[in-house]
Formats: structure tokens, sequence, C-alpha cells
């Protein structure tokens, strides 16, 4: 059950002031500064790295002056950020000073352990800790091994060539449990092969976090940035079902306030309502920002889709299996989508509105598009459906 109110909401409010609110602690009403990078990841609760193209742009959407290689100088030389799977199982990039926090969190799930769970891979239980058990040996020396590389080295620790065909045909699902034990993270690639190693060996030293601790920290995180929220909402974001979520909201106490959002129950930080209150839902400037796939703005509102574009076009949005569009954002509101091509020395930037747009916002989007032509080292070709 969700947390029950003992009392009147804190707050009345209405949709425009939540967007006003997220699109700010998203840091998509004032850009930061590069040397802000890494702050900024940490605020919206990582990236979403299923496709890395659309991580960085996540990054450049918000933060100025970003250059082009800097996340994959801070994955690969820098290690200030740490690619694994996180939220729901998906790959996200993750400050490498918070991943022992995120870890801990993320070592509370229990999924794993069910037998449907199993069953649905094709092992045993036993079979299951032997394979992550060799994983942990494989990479233990601090090596760079790719997918074939650990397949091969879990089959000859194991002594079964059935162990190693799990980790080679996976796609990494018999993996993420050892991802969530701190075991196993990404290290750079060979040409277009993923390796792996292990994240005490491939970042500076840390020490465990108390998971309970973490798991209440992740929560504030996704509560300072997209709430308020439900739940489910907040449930559907970590992965698990609702009453986790109700559970995960009640461990914070009288830290979370209940507040109404036209309507609807929600609970935000109550330390957020100050900010809430005052954000600014009526500028005379429309902010509009080209949000790439897989934003986490878009990522985390899921659920509220109906709140924040026409509901006849969410599913252009919210494509089939699991895919999110890059998103035309407008004052919080996802009122188009829009896509990008590198042609040589030209990047194309074809835009579409769900309905015909205002003059200011036209071009705010094709200040937008030349933006990011200058940050992919190329010409802007920009193109209007």
């Amino acid at each position: 059950m969700s947390p029950k109110r003992t009392v009147a909401p804190a707050a009345a409010l209405d949709w425009a002031r939540v967007r006003a609110f997220r699109t700010a602690r998203h840091s998509l009403v004032e850009r930061r500064p590069a040397a802000d990078a890494l702050a900024v990841v940490g605020e919206i609760a990582g990236l979403h790295a299923q496709v890395m193209p659309s991580a960085e742009l996540t990054l450049w959407a918000r933060v100025d002056g970003l250059p082009p290689d800097a996340v994959s100088s801070a994955l690969w030389t820098d290690r200030t950020l740490v690619k694994t799977w996180a939220v729901r199982g998906t790959l996200h990039l993750l400050p490498a000073s918070e991943y022992p926090t995120w870890q801990a969190a993320l070592s509370t799930r229990r999924g794993y352990k069910k037998d449907f769970w199993l069953r649905g891979f094709g092992v045993t239980r036993e079979e299951f800790a032997a394979l992550t058990a060799a994983v942990a040996e494989a990479l233990d020396g601090g090596d760079l091994l790719t997918r074939e590389q650990l397949a091969a080295e879990a089959a000859r620790i194991t002594g079964s060539e059935k162990i190693g065909e799990k980790v080679r045909d996976s796609f990494g699902a018999l993996l993420k449990p050892a991802a969530s034990r701190g075991l196993i993270c990404f290290g750079p690639g060979e040409g277009q092969l993923v390796r792996f190693t292990r994240p005490d060996r491939w970042l500076p030293p840390y020490d465990p976090v108390d998971p309970a601790l973490a798991l209440a920290e992740v929560t504030r995180r996704f509560l300072a940035a997209s709430g308020p929220v439900t739940r489910d909402d907040l449930a559907r974001w970590w992965g698990g079902q609702p009453a986790e979520g109700g559970r995960m909201l009640r461990a914070l106490g009288d830290e979370v306030a209940a507040v109404d959002v036209e309507g609807v129950d929600a609970w935000m930080l109550a330390a957020d309502l100050p900010a809430i209150r005052a954000a600014n839902a009526a500028s005379r400037t429309p902010v509009v920002r080209l949000l790439p796939a897989f934003d986490q703005y878009v990522v985390t509102a899921t659920r509220q889709v109906e709140h924040l574009t026409s509901g006849i076009h969410a599913d252009r949005i919210y494509r089939p299996q699991g895919w999110l569009s890059p998103v035309l954002l407008v004052d919080g509101r996802m009122d188009g989508v829009w896509r990008h091509e590198v042609r040589g020395s030209s990047v194309s930037v074809r835009i579409e509105p769900f309905e015909p747009v205002r003059a200011p916002v036209r071009k705010a989007a094709a200040a937008e598009a030349e933006r990011l032509a200058d940050h992919l080292g190329g010409a802007l070709d920009i193109t209007w459906a």
C-alpha cells in the first residue's frame, strides 16, 4: 500500500508547477557549466546508457561547454564515471564517487533468487551461484575481458560448458545480479566488443555502504529530481512492484510530504516544498530543449505522460520494445519528436512538432539544433515536418 495520509496534503499543486519544478531540477532551464557535469549526472540519478550516444546527449542538453569527448574521457581515462547495470536492470553511467551507494542500494534487489527467474534462464540455483562466483574469480586480477573471454573463463573455472554458454548468450541478464553485488562493471571496449572488469579493481578504493541507508539515499535522489510521485511511479523507475515503492517512501518517514497534484495523491521531499511552490510556471520566454532518446526526464515520466504531452501523441514518444524517442521539450511539455544524422561535415536535424508551434518556440528549437551541430562539429541542415 502507499503511505497513508494522516493529515491534509502539505500542498495542492497543478501539473504546470510540477513541470517547472522538474525541468529546473533536471538542469533543463538554466544549463550548468562543464565543471558541474558530474554533479548533474548524480542529481538526475545517472545517465541512461542503453544507447551510448544518447547518454552523451543527455548530459549535453544540460551542460554548456561540454567537450565532445567528455563522457568517454570520464569513463575510460579519468574513471570518474562508471558504466553498469542499475535501476530496472538497464545500463547507466553513474558518478564513480557514488558507485558504492548505488551498488549497495541495488544489492537489495532479490528477484533473481526466485525460482521462476532461474527457470526463465534455464539454470538451477546451484548453477547460477557457480556462474556468479566464476565471474567474480575471472575478473579478480583486474583484466579486461570480452564477453567471449569471460564466458571461456567461467567455463574453465566451473568445468561446465553450459555455464560458459549462459554467460555468452544471456545478453547480460545473468550478469546483472553480479553487478548488483559489485562483482562486475564495464571497462573500455575493444573495437566493437564490450569488455568487463571488477569495480574494486577499476575504481579507486571505496568503503561499503549500508544497503538500507543506500536505498534511502537513491530514493531521495529520485524524489529530488522527479517528484512529486506516486508509489507506482517510484516502483516503475526502480524496477519493482508498487508495494516496494510504498516501502521505499515509508522508509524516509517525515522526510516525505504528501501533496495533491490535481486530485492525485503523491509524495515528494518535504525539504523541496518551498522550491516547488516558488517554481515559475509562467515564464514569458519559452524554455525549449532537444532531449535525446532515453533522456532521464522522459524515462522518469513514463506513467505521467498524459500530463506532459497530448495523450494522442504518447505512442510517438513511448514506442514498442521499450524505445523512447528524442523529444522536443517546451516548458516541460513533450511537444514533438526529432532526430538527427551526421553526414560527413553536415548535421541533419529534423523536428516534428505534434501541433503547430509559435514563432518563439521555432526560433529556440532552431538555436538548439545549431548548438547540437556545433557540438558534433558539423554544419546544420534543419528541416521541419
